[in-house]
């Protein structure tokens, strides 16, 4: 995991299953973070040093693992773990 001062530390593995979980909500805005760079078709490896605070160059698959995980696990929540959140009121 990064640690991050003042943002929620980053795992290595962002979560899966078809419910939210309290990693998810607590990485809210990096999961909207990671779904704009995407949209902007940013590099990831730039998304990872920006938004993860993972090193691509130090820790390659480290880096590469995390990017994909969370970035799946934002376009889940984006096309289907939202209904959670607006039934709850709460990310």
């Amino acid at each position: 995991m990064s640690e991050r001062p003042g943002r929620p530390i980053v795992a290595d593995f962002a979560p899966t299953g078809d419910a939210l979980t309290e990693y998810d909500r607590a990485h809210f805005g990096t999961y909207l973070r990671m779904l704009d760079a995407a949209k902007a078709q940013a590099a990831w490896t730039q998304v990872v040093k920006i938004v993860l605070d993972i090193d691509p160059t130090l820790e390659p698959e480290r880096a590469k693992r995390a990017y994909e995980t969370h970035l799946a696990r934002a376009r889940w929540i984006a096309a289907h773990g939202y209904r959670e959140i607006l039934q709850t009121g709460d990310p």
